[in-house]
């Protein structure tokens, strides 16, 4: 399985290359989301009719059905996402249902990816944090980079977006990243893969990201982050670094936080 990152440079180099720099202290709470979706214009469902054909008559390949090319549902999200420009929504739909055709999102299971979710390295949590957002828990220490396949990694992190969407409550439309970085160390940076996470949400996943908690970052994290944080573009303003009680006291009622931070 094969898929592309745009962004590959030797990690070893970078990681070496910045560990020098300055880096300012954790960042400050930043804004949950990087734009409020647009209130869909009165014409919104002639826009969705409009891409529905042009995709029929331009890729008529693509599959159909929920999350295919008459799917209205992801069609109108994906031009809120396009700012309602019917062209630039084309083109991102056609890429994300041919990845997901690729990627056989749909044939992903438990079962899939239980070699790897075993490694306890990420998981989605049972309760949703205090904006009733579905909360996606990694332990950075946990992952060590080429024990397992890449694809692997990546079918774990695709399968556990899935699930995280399927619980958003009514009203809700984004989820939260929890990035445990306690015990964080140089052998679990992994440039690839998060950038790949960050692609994902970006390209296929478009808006259902809400923020990213990098939690109790330890100093040898930081120039790792100063290496990515270029490379995220406007989702790096979806990050904030913040330390575990703070997790407990802002996102969590005292039945519902994570095990690993009680």
């Amino acid at each position: 399985m094969s898929h592309t990152l745009r962004l590959r440079p030797s990690l070893a180099h970078n990681f070496a290359a910045v560990s020098s720099r300055h880096h300012k202290s954790s960042s400050k709470a930043l804004n949950l989301s990087i734009r409020s979706c647009s209130a869909p214009p009165e014409n919104a469902s002639k826009l969705v009719a409009e891409v529905k054909t042009r995709l029929e008559k331009q890729h008529s390949n693509l599959p159909v059905g929920k999350y295919g090319r008459d799917d209205e549902e992801m069609i109108l999200w994906f031009l809120k996402d396009r700012k309602f420009s019917v062209e630039e929504t084309v083109s991102k739909l056609t890429k994300a249902i041919n990845w997901r055709k690729d990627f056989r999102v749909s044939e992903l299971s438990e079962e899939s990816v239980k070699r790897v979710a075993e490694s306890g390295k990420a998981r989605l949590h049972d309760y949703l944090d205090v904006h009733n957002r579905p909360v996606l828990i990694v332990e950075a220490s946990k992952h060590l980079p080429g024990y397992y396949e890449p694809n692997e990694d990546e079918s774990l992190c695709v399968f556990l977006i899935e699930k995280a969407l399927r619980k958003l409550p009514e009203g809700q439309q984004q989820v939260l990243i929890l990035i445990d970085l306690r015990g964080f160390q140089t052998q679990n940076a992994d440039l690839r893969f998060l950038t790949f996470v960050f692609d994902a949400f970006y390209c296929y996943y478009p808006r259902r990201l809400g923020q990213v908690l990098f939690v109790d970052a330890p100093f040898i994290f930081k120039p790792f982050w100063q290496l990515v944080k270029p490379l995220l573009k406007s989702y790096a303003s979806l990050v904030r670094f913040c330390s575990a009680k703070e997790v407990k006291e802002e996102y969590f009622t005292a039945d519902t936080i994570p095990t690993s931070f009680r």
